[in-house]
């Protein structure tokens, strides 16, 4: 495989179960899903970039741009966890999403701030917008795509039946 090529195993992430951990960042993911599509975004929760990352929630619009929420649950979530420089070159806009009584200013007050709860987000400071590379763009949207494929055939794909009809 060349480095643009997705493996069925990039694509299959199940949200939950290898990434987001804990019920609030769950809830977290969920309200910013939500928030995300009310902006015309289509979410997708713990995808896999082509750098090894795995970005907490993505969405990609009409036009092929992207925006990656990096889910913080607590200050000692943030304080561990410096892999987010690496999802900047993967996406439009960059947000990290946190509940209401998250202590904000331990977070780059140069980066997006989402405040979410498991129904909703709102824009607490704006992103500041950065273009992606266009290859690295154009491999993003068919990883993003594959994922979504996958992940809804994983969801009707029902075994079959083993009594006889």
């Amino acid at each position: 495989m060349t480095g643009n090529e997705v493996s069925p195993a990039e694509v299959r992430g199940v949200p939950g179960r290898d990434g987001l951990e804990g019920r609030l960042a769950t809830r977290l993911a969920r309200g910013v899903a939500r928030a995300l599509v009310d902006w015309g975004y289509v979410p997708l929760v713990e995808l896999s970039l082509n750098n090894g990352r795995r970005a907490d929630v993505i969405g990609m619009d009409g036009a092929g741009h992207f925006v990656i929420v990096e889910i913080k649950s607590s200050e000692a979530d943030f304080r561990a966890d410096g892999k987010w420089r690496e999802y900047e070159a993967h996406c439009d806009l960059f947000y990290f999403a946190v509940a209401e009584d998250f202590p904000r200013a331990i977070l780059p007050q140069d980066r997006g701030l989402l405040v979410a709860d498991a129904y909703g987000a709102e824009i607490a400071r704006p992103a500041p917008e950065t273009a992606m590379n266009p290859a690295r763009r154009r491999a993003q949207i068919l990883r993003f795509a594959l994922a979504a494929a996958q992940r809804l055939h994983d969801m009707t794909d029902t075994p079959l039946a083993t009594a006889r009809d």
